[in-house]
């Protein structure tokens, strides 16, 4: 028997740190989990020191990590298949480790690499010490490198690892190219149309206000909202800021965040391309992670951490109490109504037949090229919605500001 010092994330993120008595290291990990907990950290404290040393050590790790800075996703991708690549011509970890932090030109990732290779050096396991900076590392790339670990398939598991950080990266470039241009096509809209109400519409109101003549209602509404803009600019922009920020951290909550993620998914353009984002990154998570020798529930845990909607996060969550309880997976995904139907039956046929993770990862191939139909669809449909709406308002602006004279040559 011997001591240990741990540290350990339950499902909802929150850390523990505490010390037992155990048979060996792995057997520690395995009760963790069956807690619930994904283990971060596992040392042995053989010198007898008591908790509190152990709980600094871990909180010692933890400020580490806090310092550390996130790490570009394509830098990430470029270290993991070098990585893969050294390891498998039989070069040692550490002599990987510091090729590695040489050639890099990110001076934040080069301290990160020096500080495992320390680490490593000191006796730590790899994962362990890629555990001890969460902001470059999450769990999804600890947790395999564990597995890599145990199963002694190291460099296969990186290859894996580079291959579905290559995934969703992709994913995260189409969801970005989806967004950015009707966002920035809608705040142009905005911007023309704040500067018809605050400069164009107040040397019209001269002209009216010079002619003495009743001005039509149209006109006079949109005399009064640029006199009221114009007087209360400021005001308006701090109200308008303080609602922007007053949402988002609403946002953050766990209620306001199921909220929004919901309408999110019942949006009536977007949400059918935010759920299938969703599905495709669940589904190619899991089918990584268990392809990798993750047992299914540590899976499924950091799959709910990583779904990016907690819409479908709730499902897996739901789905981990099934499958604790030697049910099959698919039955509580069909229940939530999060997943379709063809989804949830393939994940029955995949549990049936043995060749889960080889379906989930064809549903995951097959809705990433739903998303990219998705986004070339949205695409072409954006542009001529907002030409529909920038001639709304601006013609609305120009009948408007016209009507007057109108009125004026009819009488003349």
């Amino acid at each position: 028997m011997a001591t240990f010092a741990y540290t350990a994330r339950d499902h909802a993120g929150r850390v523990h740190t505490g010390r037992s008595v155990a048979e060996s290291k792995q057997l520690l990990i395995m009760e963790l989990q069956r807690r619930g907990w994904t283990p971060t950290q596992v040392i042995e404290a053989p010198d007898g020191r008591g908790a509190a040393a152990a709980r600094a050590e871990g909180l010692t790790g933890t400020a580490r990590a806090t310092r550390s800075r996130r790490v570009r996703s394509e830098e990430m991708v470029v270290f993991t298949r070098q990585l893969a690549t050294i390891v498998n011509a039989g070069l040692p970890l550490m002599q990987g480790l510091d090729i590695l932090a040489h050639q890099t030109d990110d001076s934040n990732f080069r301290r990160i690499l020096n500080r495992i290779g320390t680490d490593v050096e000191a006796g730590e396991t790899f994962s362990e010490a890629l555990g001890r900076h969460p902001n470059a590392f999450p769990d999804l790339y600890v947790s395999m490198v564990r597995a890599g670990e145990a199963s002694g398939n190291l460099d296969g598991i990186l290859l894996q690892l580079a291959e579905y950080m290559e995934a969703t990266a992709a994913l995260r470039r189409k969801i970005r190219s989806a967004m950015v241009y009707p966002t920035v096509a809608f705040c142009f809209v905005m911007l023309i149309a704040a500067g018809l109400l605050l400069f164009v519409v107040p040397t019209f109101q001269e002209v009216f206000e010079a002619s003495g003549k009743q001005l039509p209602g149209l006109t006079q509404l949109l005399i009064n909202v640029s006199n009221g803009l114009r007087r209360n600019f400021v005001w308006v922009a701090i109200a308008a800021t303080m609602v922007f920020f007053a949402l988002r951290a609403y946002a953050r909550t766990e209620t306001g965040g199921m909220q929004f993620d919901t309408l999110k998914l019942r949006l009536p353009v977007f949400g059918k391309l935010f759920r299938k984002v969703a599905i495709s990154r669940v589904t190619r998570t899991l089918s990584t992670l268990t392809r990798s020798g993750v047992p299914i529930l540590s899976a499924l845990e950091i799959v709910e951490r990583t779904a990016g909607n907690r819409v479908f996060a709730r499902a897996v969550h739901e789905s981990q109490d099934s499958v604790r309880a030697g049910k099959t997976l698919a039955e509580p995904l069909e229940a939530s109504k999060a997943f379709p139907p063809m989804v949830t039956r393939m994940i029955s046929v995949g549990e049936k037949t043995g060749a889960l993770e080889t379906l989930l990862l064809k549903i995951s191939d097959f809705y990433d090229s739903e998303v990219d139909a998705a986004v070339a669809a949205l695409t072409s449909l954006i542009e001529p919605l907002l030409i529909v709406l920038l001639g709304i308002i601006v013609g609305t602006m120009v009948i408007a500001l016209f009507l007057p004279i109108f009125q004026l040559s009819s009488l003349v």
